[in-house]
């Protein structure tokens, strides 16, 4: 049995040792090894599976550092990763954590940024090109975008100040006609338009912006990367490279289920389903039963709009039955809110549905569009938790980030009865925007007699301890407040409900008979919900203790490690409790 090639290569300098065929087997085992581990451990699959022979082709054409790449997102990284050294982490289960999902210098000479955030790459390379020329260094810069990607402004923004530069900067669009789920946009008709007409078409959105263009139709073809890397090596002026390959490539399931592979969990590799499928009743089901009633039983003018995020929320459920109010407007946070702003002026009652790890991208809009205008759109926010993952992608700044935007009402509902309640209260109310903190925790249900976003809900009345339990974490307080008991100790349980506006009322009651309150959120201590608590009381004799995350950049902790170092747990609680007594 020969050798496989992979063994041989440990730096891409061993790349430039291999003939054609040797380079097209080793396409073939990194692909190999890329589905291998990602259907054990889940993680960007399509992505992946779709720049294999590009990364090789650059790795054997160019020099890497000297010669600097910038990957858009970086979630298309992994071959990449396996080509500068860290192979062990694909070919060794036991190191299969030693790497992040994304670029990450602190792994590599080979990487130059911590990306995991799209539409960056362009302006990143910019800076970097005119800062190799300043300081008189060597070497080509090269951005590598998406075709998802360029929906984002900040690539646009980018590609108007490559126009400008004099110098070597090379653009490699990376064309396979998906987004995360399907591109959205006028600007891809005319990517459609140079891939049907091979780069010949005389609309060309690169070259009308003053940028030099070259197409290559087929980007999973190693012959062809490679004389397109030497066609473009040194190049003295920026060029955009247009690529055509194909998302999930040389697996049928990723080819077939483009969307659902772009991010995979664990999933049985020879047949592509998913291992350990997740069942029941979800907070979707409530999100999509809601969206029915008020649409077809409360006559609301309501509209749906994401950024390139439809399957977090299934809302091509809607979209199918709803075509006329669903708007994807792409890798485009920004234009959502304020496409949604310019709805809700003119009479509509807009939803929009984000990730809150992208929605930051928007922050002026909310600020500007929807708080100073008082604007009454609802906005979903999903993943909100403490989680591990990588510095890219964290989910508990989303509380102090729109919390304290003056005008909008952040909600964060702690059962699927709530969730519908909170909804239908900020579809009929034109006081301003308000979001709305999805639960990540499993669904949970109890009844509910009425509804007032200004007023927190007891779910016991107790004293001398008060745990009020944010969202996700009031199954966490009713915990605590059951371990309690065996101290006898009647704690109080309170849900917050409303995250940017305090109930005076009651915490001015708990004053009476209550000597301390304890506050629980999955959300960043500093600028949260506890820290709005505690200045409450700063005058007064009750006493705060504040649990939820640190303010940093998690990577790669176990959720389990976080939530134990952040003293989440029951145990954990119920000792500083006592202590603080």
């Amino acid at each position: 049995m020969e050798t496989p090639i992979l063994n041989t290569i440990n730096s891409p300098a061993d790349l430039k040792k291999l003939a054609l065929p040797e380079l097209t087997q080793l396409a073939t085992e990194i692909r190999s090894v890329l589905l291998n581990k990602v259907s054990q451990t889940g993680g960007h699959v399509g992505p992946n599976l779709g720049v294999v022979e590009l990364t090789i082709a650059f790795h054997t054409v160019f020099n890497s550092p000297i010669d600097k790449v910038v990957w858009d997102v970086s979630h298309q990284s992994y071959t990449h990763k396996i080509l500068t050294g860290r192979k062990r982490a694909w070919l060794d289960p036991d190191h299969y954590d030693d790497v992040s999902g994304y670029t990450a210098p602190s792994e590599s000479a080979h990487d130059f940024f911590n990306i995991g955030h799209t539409s960056t790459s362009i302006a990143l390379a910019t800076g970097m090109a005119v800062a190799r020329d300043l300081q008189h260094q060597p070497g080509n810069v090269m951005a590598v975008i998406g075709d998802g990607s360029l929906s984002g402004g900040l690539a646009l923004e980018g590609l108007n100040t490559a126009a400008t530069l004099k110098t070597n900067l090379i653009i490699l669009v990376n064309d396979n006609g998906m987004s995360i789920a399907e591109d959205h946009g006028g600007l891809y008709a005319n990517l459609k338009l140079l891939r049907e007409t091979n780069g010949q078409a005389a609309t060309n959105l690169f070259k009308a912006m003053g940028l030099d263009y070259r197409y290559v139709a087929d980007g999973n073809d190693l012959a062809s990367m490679l004389a397109a890397f030497k066609a473009v090596k040194a190049i003295d002026h920026p060029i955009v490279l247009h690529v055509h390959t194909e998302k999930g490539h040389g697996y049928a399931p990723a080819m077939t289920h483009k969307e659902a592979f772009h991010w995979h969990v664990p999933f049985d590799l020879a047949t592509g389903k998913t291992l350990n499928p997740q069942t029941g009743d979800s907070y979707n089901d409530v999100i999509h039963a809601t969206l029915e009633h008020e649409l077809i039983d409360e006559k609301t003018p309501l509209t749906a709009i994401t950024a390139a995020v439809p399957g977090i929320y299934d809302l091509k459920r809607f979209g199918k039955q709803h075509p006329a109010r669903y708007f994807d407007v792409g890798i485009a946070e920004q234009e959502s809110i304020s496409f949604a702003a310019g709805q809700a002026q003119q009479g509509l009652r807009p939803i929009v549905f984000h990730s809150g790890t992208f929605l930051q991208r928007a922050y002026d809009q909310l600020s500007h569009d929807l708080g100073i205008n008082k604007l009454p759109v609802t906005i979903m926010v999903a993943g909100g938790s403490i989680n591990a993952g990588d510095p890219t992608h964290q989910g508990t700044f989303d509380v102090a980030m729109l919390s304290n935007i003056p005008g909008l009402t952040y909600l964060a509902p702690t059962t699927k009865e709530e969730l519908a309640a909170m909804m239908h209260w900020a579809l009929h109310q034109d006081q301003g925007p308000v979001a709305i903190r999805v639960p990540g925790n499993g669904i949970h249900s109890a009844p509910l007699k009425t509804f007032n976003p200004q007023k927190m809900q007891p779910y016991h009345v107790g004293q001398k301890v008060a745990l009020l339990g944010v969202g996700s974490l009031l199954p966490l307080a009713e915990q605590v407040q059951a371990s309690l008991r065996e101290h006898d100790i009647d704690a109080s349980v309170y849900d917050p409900r409303n995250l940017s506006d305090l109930d005076t009322t009651t915490l001015t009651d708990l004053l009476t008979n209550h000597q301390l309150v304890v506050t629980l959120e999955e959300a960043s201590l500093s600028g949260g919900f506890g820290e709005k608590v505690a200045s409450f009381y700063g005058n007064t004799d009750m006493h705060v203790l504040n649990f939820g995350a640190a303010k940093r950049f998690n990577d790669r902790e176990t959720s389990a490690e976080l939530w134990h170092e952040f003293k989440l747990t029951p145990t954990q609680l119920v000792t500083e409790i006592m202590k603080n007594l």
